[in-house]
């Protein structure tokens, strides 16, 4: 199987026409794709959250000629590439002849997605509404939840997300949820959860004043790792990938490889 097939059992789960739909509709930016080719048939595939000097060392023991990554090895364009500096894990890679690639915001967006896996880890199970809607999926949601304080809650979300690095602020309790995985607590974010009527935002990376006007207006903020808010959906990618391609795959978790 060469890396061309790889990317398109990965366009079938999560279609990279999504990112672009997403860049052109919303104006974000996104480089999700094939990001190193080396040509060679992929015998392995690791993934991995990000393209780290381990990832490339694990895929090596692993004997995996290829890394998938949800965030792009290559996001902003490389102006050189250092074995001590910028780029050094796309050069580790291209040395050992790895091929790259990631899914981003279209994994993000799809279809038992990244931002969908987060919303029913946390106990929703269908979207009230949906805030950047696409042809198929789209990014942030509001749903509703069995009604549980917010300390249970927390509780509950930290072993849904295996994590136990979460902040609550807030004490109102928890009935309606708006969530955005990665760093998606934007002012468009707490506007889009406030006017739908959610009394809780879950995100991560979250900026102060922005947290601080959550609460202000009453709401509750559950902020993840930016971590914690991805891992469980690109897990399920990778289950699904394993499956669809045939191939040995590998996860990178935290701290171990599965």
């Amino acid at each position: 199987m060469k890396l061309k097939n790889v990317y398109e059992i990965a366009d079938m789960v999560a279609p990279f026409s999504l990112s672009m739909e997403e860049c052109t509709r919303f104006g974000h930016y996104d480089n999700s794709g094939i990001q190193l080719d080396c040509g060679e048939e992929i015998r392995a595939i690791l993934f991995s959250l990000d393209l780290s000097m381990r990832a490339v060392e694990e895929a090596k023991r692993a004997g995996a000629n290829c890394i998938f990554t949800h965030h792009p090895a290559i996001f902003t364009p490389l102006r050189s590439l250092r074995a001590e500096g910028e780029g050094r894990a796309v050069l580790a890679c291209a040395r050992a002849g790895i091929s790259v690639l990631s899914a981003h915001l279209n994994l993000d967006a799809a279809q038992e997605g990244i931002d969908e896996s987060l919303m029913r880890a946390l106990g929703g199970s269908s979207p009230a509404a949906v805030m950047e809607e696409l042809s198929c999926g789209g990014y942030g949601r509001v749903y509703d939840v069995e009604p549980l304080s917010l300390e249970a809650f927390a509780a509950r979300a930290e072993r849904a997300l295996s994590t136990e690095r979460i902040t609550a602020y807030g004490n109102a309790p928890v009935k309606r949820v708006a969530s955005f995985c990665g760093a998606g607590l934007s002012e468009k974010a707490l506007a889009f959860a406030l006017g739908h009527g959610a009394d809780t935002v879950v995100s991560s990376d979250g900026k102060h004043h922005l947290l601080a006007e959550a609460v202000e207006r009453g709401m509750n903020v559950l902020l993840l790792t930016h971590y914690a808010a991805e891992v469980c959906g690109f897990k399920r990618f990778f289950e699904t990938m394993r499956e669809r391609t045939g191939l040995p795959c590998f996860f990178l978790a935290d701290d171990r490889l599965l």
